[in-house]
Parts: C-alpha cells; structure tokens; sequence
C-alpha cells in the first residue's frame, strides 16, 4: 500500500504523507480489550521513515476528534487542513463519528481522488494485524515474519537490570519496552541491530517466573553471543527469528542456568542450519 502511495504521489507530483493515530481507537473506548500492539509509537515511526514518505502525520485521537463527524472529517480534515488531493484506503476503511464514513462518502467531494486496495493473501489467508497477533501468539515466528514483509521485532534503550543474568554467567542486555503487552512471550532465537554489526543471541521475553512473582511485569533480556562490552543507553533493534519454548518456571537456579545453556545451544543450531 504504501509502494502504491508513493507511486501515485510521484505520478501525481504530489507529497506523499501517511495519516495515523496514537492511541489506537480501541485503547481509547475499551482499554481491558483493546489488541496488543505490534509496534510502540516510535517502533511505528522508525519503520515507516525507511519507506520513503515525504510525511507522517500524527493524529491523537481523543474523544474530540473521535466526535467529528465523518462529513466533516472529510470536508475539513482531510481536504482543507490536510490538502489531499488522492487518497489512497484499504478496502474496509471506516472513518468519523460511529465510523459511519467510508468509500462511498469520501467520492462525494469532488476535490478528492479516492482508491482502495483490495485485502492482500497469502496463501489464501488475508494479511491482517490480527493475522499476525495469531502467529506470534502460537510462536510461529516464520509465518508472522512472512505477513510482516520482515521479522517480527522490538527495538528499545538498554537500561539497567537486576544483574541476575551476570551472575549466572550470561550477562543480558535489559531493553526498556513500551508496549501494553507484548503480542508473544517465551524464549527465542533472535538477532540483534543497532552495533557496530549484527549479532546473534538468545531473548527471554515474559516475567521470569523462576526469580520474579505473580503480577511482574514483562521484561525483554538479550543474551548476546561473543559479546563483552557495556551498552547501556544503546538503542537496539531485537528481531525474533524463532521461538524455542515458553517460560518456565524451574526449581532453583541451578536448573535455570542448565535450561539457559540448553537454550543457547539450540539457537546456535538453529543458526547453522538457517543462516
């Protein structure tokens, strides 16, 4: 879609500029059952700025803007405050107030040029958010990187942790996250941007049900390979390249520090057999 955008705003002589808003509706009418997020806001952003856009324009979507009309949302929004000239929406857009407005209502203004895109397949299935929440739920990170266009992945600043990992002989990079709550959690093949290169490396997302209670929060450590030196403050990109199992919770340390040396065994394999 965004090729597509781009395309027709070069054909057009036209900026090209992508329209999204933060929070998610869904955030903002029913908090408890809102979706997990794929990406944080600047996740979203560090994405779309290496697709070649003129322009990202961040809405927040408040009940205020939620209350405009979608006439209105068409009229003033996007025609005289936005200068839209084309407009390019998937095929299910809905938009204004109770998303009464859609296809149909935005040709209605003869100064816009409206297309939709037809819902994308992949073999037979439609890509979707959802879609991809699915996948990563059931840890199939190959057929979530394959909805993606990429991997899976979550970038964050290392902070400090606890220093557990030190001690036990695997010292982790603690990636600060800013999702609600991640889309998929356990142990995984990853590797990891944002070096002076790529590196490969073992990541626990979840809890740490084995050192931390019932309530933590989820905390994403990186165990990366033929590594030493500190990186605290260093903005790094995790891309999750497999899952090798769930959190367990194991009775005393000794028996995590063998599953962890099992852990970065496995991955070491996985990456002789697929890179």
């Amino acid at each position: 879609m965004l090729a597509e955008l781009r395309h027709e705003a070069a054909s057009r002589g036209l900026a090209s500029a992508l329209l999204t808003f933060e929070p998610h509706p869904r955030e903002l009418f029913t908090p408890q059952t809102a979706p997990t997020r794929l990406t944080s806001l600047r996740e979203k952003l560090e994405i779309l700025a290496a697709e070649g856009l003129d322009y990202v324009i961040l809405q927040r979507f408040d009940r205020n803007f939620a209350g405009i009309e979608a006439t209105a949302f068409r009229d003033n929004v996007i025609a005289q405050q936005l200068n839209a000239r084309f407009l390019l929406i998937g095929h299910d857009f809905r938009f204004g107030k109770q998303r009464a407005g859609d296809f149909e209502l935005l040709q209605q203004n003869q100064a816009l040029t409206v297309r939709s895109i037809d819902a994308v397949m992949l073999d037979d299935q439609r890509i979707s958010s959802t879609a991809v929440r699915d996948a990563l739920a059931a840890g199939d990170m190959d057929l979530a990187a394959r909805l993606l266009g990429r991997p899976y992945s979550i970038s964050g600043r290392v902070v400090g942790g606890d220093k557990l990992g030190r001690e036990l002989g695997f010292p982790t990079a603690n990636i600060r996250i800013r999702h609600n709550r991640p889309p998929t959690m356990g142990i995984f093949v990853v590797e990891i941007e944002g070096l002076e290169r790529t590196y490969q490396g073992v990541a626990s997302l979840g809890v740490r049900p084995t050192v931390k209670g019932a309530g933590a929060a989820p905390v994403l450590e990186v165990f990366i390979f033929d590594f030493k030196r500190q990186i605290y403050g260093e903005h790094l990109r995790v891309n999750f390249l497999a899952k090798l199992r769930d959190e367990l919770k194991f009775n005393g340390l000794e028996a995590l520090v063998t599953q962890i040396h099992k852990d970065c065994d496995d991955a070491r394999a996985w990456f002789a057999a697929h890179r």
